[in-house]
C-alpha cells in the first residue's frame, strides 16, 4: 500500500500544482489529491493530470460535493456531471440534436471524460467514437471517404463533416424538404471546393455538372425534395470508384441506381452522362451541340436585331417625313377614297389559333425560364408563386399540350389550303408557291433587298404581297421549333419510354437543345417578333390585327400594295371587306389581353438580360 501511495506523489503533486484551490458553493475547498486517495483504483492520477480536464479540481464537475465528511459516509447525492456549465456553446448544439431527443448525453459519448485528451480535430477520433453506436454505417469505413480518413487525408469526409458534432439532425424517412436537402447540400460543402479537389485529385466538376442538371435546378431552386440528391446516387456512407463492382454507380449496378427513382430504366437508359459537360475531349457530341446551337442563336440574334434597329431609325424617320408633310398640307402616303374602310385579313380560326399560340407561349416562358437561370432570386420568386416546381412543371406541360393543338391545327389549315379550298387557282405545287402561300420564294429576297436599301435611305419602301418575308421566317421558326423544342421536350416528359429505345446521352442532347432552343424562341418572340408586329414606328404601341382579324384600306394599300393589287384584278377585293367593326367590349377585353401580353414578355427579358450580366443562363 505505502509503495503505491508513493507511487503517485509524483502525479499528485503536478495536480495539485495545476489545480488552484477551488471553493465549493458554500465556501469550503477539496483538493484533488484527497479525491485520489480513494479513487485511485478507478482513474489514474498521471493520465488525468494530462487530460483537458486535468487543470480542474474534482468539485468542478462534481459540484454538489461540499462537504468531505458526509460524501465519505455516503450522504451526499452524486448527481450525474452538468457539462454545460462550461460547455456552453457545445450544449447549446447537443441541445437542439436527435442524440438528445433519444437520451444520448455529453458522457454516453465521451466515455473516457476523465483521461479524454485534445483532439486536434483528428477525424479519425470522431469516426471511432461514431461507430461505437452507429455499427449498421460501418461500411463507410471501407468507402472512399472512410479509407482517406483512416490514412489520416484530413480533407476527406467524416461522420462530423456531414451530421455536425454536436448539433446532429434527425434523417427521419429522408422524404422531407430538409432531409432531402441535407442528402446534397453537406456533399456539396467539399465538392464545391475546387482546391481541395485538385489537391486530393478528386473530379471536381461535380457541383457544377450538377446544378446544370434537372436535379441541381430545382434544389437550387429550393425543391430538392422532387428530385434526386447526390446521396440518392453514390449513396451516403458506401461511397466507391466507379470502377469497383460494389459502387452504386458502377455501370453494371446503374440501372438498379436509376430504377430507384424511375422504374422503367432500361440499359440504354443508364448511358445517361450524369456529371456530362461540354467538353470537347470528353463528351464531343454535347460539346459540338452546344456550339451548333450557340451559332444558331447568336447569328440568329445578330441578323434580326441589326434588321430591328436599322428599321427602328428609319421608321422614326420615315414618321418625321409623314408629320412634316401633313404640316404643310400634303398627304404622305396612298391616296385613297374610304381609308379607314376595314378588310378582312384574318377569319376567326387564325385568331383563335393565335390566341393559343400566346396563351402556350406565355405559360412555357414563364414556367421555363426560372429554371434555366435558377440560380436567380427572381427564379425562386417564380417558383413559390407557382407553389412550387411541381405545380411550374405540370402548367408546362399543360402549355405543352396547348402548342401541339395549335401546331397541329396549324397542319390541318395548310393541308386545307393546299388541297381542298376551291376559290385558289392552280395544283397544290402552284398554291405551295404562289402568292397567297407562307412558302418563302425568290420574291422574298427582292423584298429583303428593298428593304435593305429603304433601311439605307438608297430606296423606296417596298410594298408586300399577302405575306411579307418577316412573317414567313416566322411561320417558319414554329415548324423548326416544334421539331426542336417539341422533340426534345417530349424525350425529357416521357424519359422512360425513349430510354427504351434510345442512349441515355441522347437526355443530355435533348437538355441542351431544349434550353437553348427555347432562349432563342423566347428571346426572338418578346424582342424580334414584338418589334416587327408592335414596336416598329409604324404600329406603335400595337397592332390589334391578329386580334379582330381587320386592317383599313389605307394601310393595306400602304403595307401590302401588291396584294391590294392582284384582288383587284382579280375582281374579288370586296369579298373581303367587312360589313362592320369589332364589337366594343370584344376589342376592350382582347386588347387588354394583348398589352398583358407584350407587358409580360417584355418584364421577361430584361429578367432575362439581368440573368446573363449576373452570371445566369446556364
Amino acid at each position: 500500500m505505502l509503495k503505491k501511495l508513493l507511487a503517485l506523489i509524483p502525479a499528485l503533486a503536478a495536480l495539485t500544482c495545476l489545480a488552484l484551490p477551488v471553493h465549493a458553493e458554500q465556501g469550503m475547498a477539496i483538493d484533488p489529491a484527497t479525491c485520489l486517495g480513494c479513487h485511485s483504483a478507478k482513474m489514474s492520477a498521471a493520465a488525468y493530470a494530462a487530460s483537458v480536464h486535468g487543470k480542474n479540481a474534482c468539485t468542478s464537475c462534481h459540484v454538489e460535493i461540499v462537504d468531505l465528511a458526509k460524501h465519505m459516509k455516503g450522504e451526499t447525492k452524486v448527481h450525474k456531471v452538468r457539462c454545460e456549465r462550461c460547455h456552453k456553446k457545445e450544449n447549446a448544439e447537443h441541445y437542439n440534436s436527435v442524440h438528445v431527443q433519444k437520451g444520448v448525453m455529453c458522457a454516453d459519448c465521451h466515455t473516457d471524460i476523465h483521461i479524454h485528451r485534445y483532439w486536434k480535430k483528428d477525424k479519425r477520433i470522431a469516426v471511432a467514437k461514431c461507430v461505437q453506436c452507429h455499427d449498421k454505417e460501418a461500411v463507410y469505413r471501407t468507402s472512399v471517404h472512410g479509407k482517406a480518413v483512416a490514412a489520416g487525408n484530413q480533407d476527406s469526409a467524416a461522420c462530423t463533416d456531414c451530421h455536425n458534432l454536436h448539433e446532429i439532425k434527425a434523417i427521419g424517412d429522408g422524404k422531407s424538404r430538409e432531409v432531402r436537402e441535407f442528402h446534397t447540400k453537406v456533399c456539396m460543402k467539399c465538392h464545391s471546393d475546387k482546391e481541395m479537389m485538385q489537391r486530393n485529385n478528386v473530379f471536381n466538376v461535380a457541383v457544377k455538372t450538377y446544378m446544370e442538371s434537372y436535379h441541381g435546378k430545382n434544389y437550387r431552386l429550393g425543391f430538392p425534395e422532387k428530385v434526386a440528391g447526390c446521396a440518392d446516387c453514390h449513396t451516403a456512407h458506401m461511397v466507391l470508384p466507379k470502377n469497383d463492382p460494389a459502387s452504386s454507380v458502377n455501370p453494371q449496378n446503374m440501372v438498379k441506381m436509376c430504377a430507384k427513382c424511375h422504374p422503367k430504366a432500361t440499359p440504354l437508359f443508364a448511358k445517361f452522362y450524369s456529371h456530362g459537360e461540354a467538353d470537347r475531349d470528353k463528351y464531343p457530341l454535347l460539346y459540338w451541340t452546344l456550339m451548333a446551337m450557340t451559332g444558331l442563336l447568336v447569328s440568329t440574334f445578330i441578323v434580326f436585331w441589326i434588321h430591328s434597329l436599322l428599321w427602328m431609325f428609319r421608321g422614326f424617320v420615315e414618321n418625321r417625313e409623314k408629320l412634316a408633310a401633313m404640316h404643310e398640307g400634303h398627304h404622305h402616303g396612298p391616296d385613297c377614297t374610304e381609308p379607314h374602310k376595314q378588310y378582312r385579313r384574318f377569319l376567326k380560326r387564325h385568331v383563335f389559333l393565335h390566341l393559343l399560340v400566346i396563351i402556350s407561349f406565355l405559360g412555357l416562358s414563364i414556367t421555363g425560364l426560372p429554371l434555366k437561370f435558377s440560380n436567380q432570386a427572381w427564379a425562386k420568386v417564380f417558383m413559390e408563386f407557382f407553389g412550387g416546381s411541381a405545380n411550374a412543371g405540370l402548367i408546362h406541360r399543360y402549355c405543352a399540350g396547348i402548342t401541339f393543338v395549335y401546331f397541329s391545327g396549324a397542319l390541318l389549315l395548310s393541308f386545307h389550303f393546299l388541297f381542298v379550298r376551291k376559290d385558289l387557282p392552280g395544283n397544290f405545287l402552284q398554291r405551295m408557291f404562289g402568292p397567297d402561300s407562307l412558302m418563302p420564294t425568290f420574291r422574298d429576297i427582292k423584298d429583303v433587298t428593298g428593304m435593305v436599301r429603304w433601311f439605307l435611305f438608297r430606296g423606296p419602301k417596298p410594298t408586300f404581297e399577302r405575306w411579307t418575308y418577316w412573317e414567313k421566317f416566322d411561320f417558319i421558326a414554329v415548324f423548326w421549333g416544334m421539331f426542336a423544342i417539341g422533340g426534345s421536350g417530349l424525350m425529357l416528359w416521357f424519359p422512360e419510354f425513349f430510354g427504351m429505345f434510345l442512349p441515355g446521352w441522347a437526355f443530355n442532347i435533348a437538355t441542351i437543345v431544349h434550353s437553348d432552343e427555347a432562349l432563342l424562341a423566347t428571346g426572338f418572340i418578346f424582342t424580334v417578333h414584338f418589334f416587327n408586329t408592335h414596336g416598329r414606328p409604324e404600329k406603335f404601341p400595337m397592332d390589334f390585327v391578329i386580334f379582330n382579324g381587320q386592317i383599313s384600306k389605307e394601310e393595306l394599300l400602304e403595307e401590302r400594295g401588291d396584294q391590294w393589287k392582284r384582288y383587284q384584278d382579280m375582281g374579288i377585293m370586296e369579298k373581303y371587306a367587312c360589313k362592320k367593326t369589332s364589337g366594343v367590349m370584344y376589342d376592350f377585353f382582347v386588347k387588354a389581353f394583348g398589352f398583358c401580353a407584350v407587358i409580360i414578355g417584355l418584364t421577361m427579358v430584361i429578367l432575362m438580360i439581368f440573368a446573363f450580366m449576373h452570371g445566369g443562363g446556364h
